[in-house]
Order: C-alpha cells, then structure tokens, then sequence
C-alpha cells in the first residue's frame, strides 16, 4: 500500500561508498519498485508494488548527512489482478483520483560509521501526514558495469498501519499493519 516509501527508501540506498562532499542522485524509476505485504483474511499474504517512482536523494557521509525526496504514483499500483488494482484505485483505498501521489520527505539519518543504516521522515499518504523511519537493510554503490555511472542500490524496509493514514476499508479482515519493502536504485548527477 505503500508508501512507496519507497520512495524513501531509495536514499538509504546510497550509502555504500566514501565520498567526501554532498552528492546527488535521481531515482532511476526502472529499477525502483515500493512494494508491500498485507495479511488478507489470515489465509495469506498479499503483494504488490508501485511502478512510477521518482525523486532526489543527497548524502553526506563525512558529514553524516542524507536527504530523500520521493514521490509515487498511486495510480501505478500493480498486484497482478486487475480487479484488485482497480478497487485499490478507489476511495476504499488509495482514491488516486483525489490523492495521485505518495510523498516521502526525509527529516533525518541515522549512520553506523559512514554507512547510512536508516532514515526518518514524512509519509503523505491519501491527504495524511505522519512519521515513518525506514531501515536501511542492504546497501551498495559504486560503478555501473555497463553505463560506469556511479549507482546506488538499497533495500529499505518499514512497518505502518494504513489506518493511521485514513484507509480502514476491510480491517481487520485485510490487515491494518503494512509491510513496505523498498528496492532502489539511483544514479550519480
């Protein structure tokens, strides 16, 4: 659901290498994917992801200092069932007619040494604003093997409820507590 967080994610992705001055890096959306997982009756888990994602991620690691500004498309939503997409589409859910995006902005970092291992911030989500703090679980930078562009992947991830965010279609039938699952990829301005 989620927060494409995503988003957010990807600026944990760069922490991987040793640079001595702010840099900056735009998402690569092609490889940048906020997915999540929902407890769907307790029978079983259900997955999707958001395919439009863009946004600026600065770090400072001698300075210990990282910023992520993400934005997703909400009408980009795919769980690989139609039917399911278009009602997430709906009021019930995401109401992408009135809410077309998902934004995170990072309000803070938290660094082990120089390597980035979490970020703070804030999730707007269907017209709601709150905290979110997403770990950074894998990072890694360094040179593209085919553009030899400098690149920076992560693997964030954060637990929210989607209530707090004012989508309670279902609870608790389909699960209030989402999990965000954030790959990224950015790319060195």
């Amino acid at each position: 659901m989620f927060a494409r967080l995503a988003a957010v994610t990807t600026i944990g992705l760069i922490a991987g290498t040793a640079f001595a001055a702010p840099e900056t890096y735009t998402i690569d959306s092609q490889h940048t994917f906020p997915s999540f997982e929902i407890n769907h009756f307790g029978f079983s888990t259900q997955r999707g992801r958001f395919n439009s994602t863009s946004g600026r991620l600065t770090l400072d690691r001698e300075a210990k200092k990282a910023a992520a500004e993400i934005t997703i498309d909400t009408a980009s939503i795919d769980t690989g069932l139609a039917d399911l997409e278009a009602h997430l589409r709906k009021p019930d859910f995401f109401d992408v007619e009135k809410y077309p995006t998902i934004t995170f902005k990072s309000t803070g970092a938290h660094f082990n040494g120089d390597r980035l291992t979490g970020l703070d911030g804030q999730l707007t989500m269907h017209g709601q604003t709150k905290p979110v703090a997403l770990a950074i679980n894998k990072l890694r930078c360094g040179p593209h093997p085919k553009s030899k562009k400098t690149v920076c992947g992560a693997e964030a991830s954060a637990t929210l409820k989607r209530s707090d965010f004012g989508i309670s279609y279902g609870v608790p039938m389909v699960g209030d507590k989402v999990k965000l699952l954030i790959q990224v990829e950015a790319q060195k301005d």
